[in-house]
């Protein structure tokens, strides 16, 4: 189940680049929430809260409760961050609102564990990641932290695949093929150089 965390905005009565290049000189970030068929609404983040929650895990898979200033509370995922190209700093965040009953598209994280009991890997054999991520398709507080891909007991040459990964209950791959890879071990690449000398021989 996914986290549920607090942070507060203020309510901007304005929208557009004008009006964001404003909350910025005020020292805030500007952002929008969307979604539920409801009207957009603009508000400012205080930078040092939307930096505390940047450095945690799972920013776009973790629930954020936004109190607004006028005393309501919208529940809502972070889909997009803009940065500034030079300074890194967030510019823009688009938050999505949903109703109760929502199902969700998400970028869940892959996370390898197990790899000190993987054969493979104590061989030298290298653990090459293909997807980062996994798009799932879930309710909003079904939405899992990471995908785990356990190495325990994996050889040189094994990988696995998206069909073959334990996803929890009421979470499904959305738009993936079964077959595609996830990772692979693959040989370690001294062995691999010596058998292509080998057959240049």
């Amino acid at each position: 189940m996914s986290d549920i965390s607090a942070i507060a905005a203020e309510l901007r009565d304005r929208a557009g680049k004008g009006a964001a290049r404003a909350t910025r000189r005020e020292g805030k970030v500007p952002g929008v929430i969307y979604g539920a068929k409801l009207d957009a609404v603009c508000i400012a983040l205080d930078p040092r809260v939307v930096w505390a929650e940047l450095r945690k895990s799972g920013f776009k898979t973790r629930l954020f409760d936004i109190a607004l200033s006028n005393g309501s509370t919208e529940r809502c995922l972070a889909r997009d961050v803009q940065f500034h190209p030079v300074t890194d700093q967030p510019l823009h965040i688009d938050f999505m609102r949903f109703a109760a009953d929502a199902v969700v598209h998400v970028k869940v994280p892959v996370h390898v564990a197990n790899a000190d009991k993987s054969p493979g890997v104590k061989k030298g054999g290298v653990v090459t990641v293909m997807m980062h991520e996994v798009e799932v398709t879930c309710a909003p507080d079904s939405i899992p932290h990471e995908i785990v891909v356990d190495l325990a007991g994996l050889d040189v040459g094994a990988s696995v695949h998206v069909g073959q990964l334990a996803f929890p209950a009421g979470v499904t791959p959305y738009h993936t093929v079964a077959q595609n890879t996830v990772l692979l071990i693959a040989a370690p690449t001294v062995q691999q150089v010596a058998e292509g000398e080998q057959a240049a021989g």
